[in-house]
């Protein structure tokens, strides 16, 4: 009975698969330049925020957070950069696909005020630099936030039919009589 029950989890996983690929969600080869995009991206802001001379802002009356700002952006970048990169490996890793995307939108809030500031206080072509080079990165992260979604909905069926199937089988398996009363009568 057990292995019946196990049969149908078996076939009912492997049905949830081939529809959640025919439903959308994209195979990992798919993914896969999505965040290897994500990760060049994340690269490429590092030169660009080494170009900025925080001394020179701080003269023109920028606050000194804008150097701790800066710091951080570095710090984040090259963090982005590895995740992503382990990621494209196994990208079905729904925590990991969160703490990128979220780290994604962390340095991208943080570059935008700085941005503002390098603007304001140093550079406005370098503050279009960035601004430039955050746009290039947008399809990468609408469609990797599209992707997790998916990913999200497809777990949340999985066990939804997993719980099911569980809960028949534990019925079907407290309706039958106990084993262990039979031999012990004997």
């Amino acid at each position: 009975m057990r292995a019946c029950c196990r049969a149908v989890l078996a076939v009912c996983a492997l049905a949830m698969c081939l529809s959640a690929q025919e439903k959308g969600i994209e195979p990992d080869w798919d993914i896969r330049p999505v965040l290897n995009g994500i990760a060049g991206y994340a690269q490429g802001m590092i030169p660009v925020l080494d170009q900025i001379d925080t001394q020179e802002m701080v003269q023109h009356g920028a606050p000194a957070t804008y150097m701790a700002q800066i710091d951080q952006s570095k710090v984040q970048a090259k963090a982005l950069n590895t995740e992503a990169l382990a990621l494209a490996n196994s990208p079905q890793k729904l925590s990991a696909d969160l703490t990128t995307f979220f780290r994604m939108q962390a340095l991208e809030k943080t570059l935008l005020s700085i941005e503002d500031g390098v603007r304001k206080y140093w550079n406005p072509a370098v503050a279009d630099l960035l601004k430039s080079r955050i746009a290039q990165n947008s399809a990468n992260s609408d469609r990797f936030q599209r992707y997790i979604q998916e990913l999200a909905v497809e777990h949340e069926q999985e066990y939804a039919i997993m719980d099911h199937e569980a809960q028949r089988c534990r019925g079907m398996l407290a309706r039958q009589p106990n084993a262990a009363l039979k031999t012990e009568k004997k």
